[in-house]
């Protein structure tokens, strides 16, 4: 039997580039204000739905480090990475970059953070705009964060970037629909690498592409990172990915945070039940990983959430407790973080 979760003192937290705080993202359903008022009973009455995409998220992402954000489709992973880069406005929560908060503020008060922050999306098809040649395309995003810069310095500085990516020089007068996915890609991570920027999010830049091209593109991301010191929210739902790629995994299940933990902890000691099915799923040539956890029941709606842990309908530990109180991250010894209270309660079998 495990042992019960303990609380252990905070980390030092000098090292974090990004905070996330109990962040909240809500889609209406029902339209604007108008649309919302309904006759029943004989009375007036206003009637609201939403999707609750992401429920009280919190993460830190360290300075240097690679989170990966990993779940199921429909979990809120790509609706964290667009809030985060002010894509999305939250529904409720804090976010604060290098001490300060950002999510609050004005288009052109975060002028100053797009420029250290980029995005690659997941399809390089859709990405690059089709009436600009690749050399508009990477001298754009220079020209709005260098407005005092020359014609040859913007030149040379897409010059670079496309050296360091390994961009043909030729490439830079042709257009978008003349690559394939992969070339795409690569010069949609040139351009969010134009501007020098220290944190990348990433929003399943691989998974719109053929395995072959895959391993290319992440060893770009890779070198990138060491060469440019970068820090990545990488977002996927490719577990061999992250069990390469990622320094830290964050499990999310149905818009809440199941389980943070370095990767290799993760890998070799999943504590939550959703992450031990989860890991359970990757298929292995070896006969030492463990058996197939088949989860019953169905996964629940975004828009009714079930009372207490969003995962209590198909755990097979869950308790009366798990149906009623919503379980909140507690910190294990080994620094392991998750939100389940059969681990609190050292209910786990061992």
């Amino acid at each position: 039997m495990n042992a019960p979760a303990q609380k252990i003192p905070a980390t030092d937290t000098t090292d974090t580039l990004l905070e996330i705080r109990d962040l909240e993202k809500r889609f209406s359903l029902t339209g604007d204000f108008l649309e919302q008022l309904k006759f029943k009973g004989g009375k007036l009455v206003r009637h609201q739905e939403h999707v609750h995409a992401i429920n009280g998220v919190s993460l830190d992402i360290r300075r240097g480090e690679a989170l990966c954000v990993v779940g199921e489709s429909g979990c809120g992973k790509s609706t964290v990475a667009r809030t985060v880069m002010g894509l999305l406005s939250p529904s409720a929560g804090e976010i604060r970059y290098d001490g300060t908060r950002i999510d609050n503020m004005s288009t052109r008060q975060l002028l100053s953070y797009r420029r250290r922050m980029q995005m690659i999306f997941q399809n390089p098809y859709a990405s690059l705009n089709p009436r600009m040649t690749i050399q508009q395309t990477l001298e754009e995003p220079v020209r709005l964060h260098h407005p005092d810069w020359n014609r040859q310095q913007v030149v040379d500085q897409v010059e670079r970037v496309m050296a360091s990516v390994g961009i043909d020089p030729d490439w830079g007068k042709r257009f978008g629909h003349e690559f394939s996915g992969g070339q795409r890609q690569r010069i949609a991570i040139a351009r969010a690498l134009a501007v020098d920027p220290e944190f990348i999010v990433a929003d399943e830049p691989i998974s719109a592409l053929d395995v072959s091209i895959q391993a290319q593109v992440l060893n770009l991301l890779t070198d990138a990172q060491q060469e440019r010191g970068l820090t990545y929210l990488f977002i996927t739902h490719d577990l061999a990915v992250v069990e390469h790629f990622g320094t830290r995994v964050a499990v999310m299940y149905l818009g809440t945070v199941c389980e943070v933990a370095e990767t290799a902890t993760l890998f070799a000691n999943p504590r939550h039940p959703y992450t031990q099915a989860l890991l359970s799923a990757i298929p292995r040539l070896d006969d030492d990983g463990p058996d197939h956890i088949r989860l019953d029941g169905e996964v629940p709606t975004p828009v009714n959430l079930p009372t207490g842990c969003v995962f209590h309908g198909r755990c097979p530990y869950a308790n009366q407790r798990c149906r009623e109180e919503v379980p909140t991250l507690q910190t294990l010894n080994d620094g392991v973080r998750v939100a389940c209270h059969a681990v609190e309660e050292g209910r786990l079998p061992g």
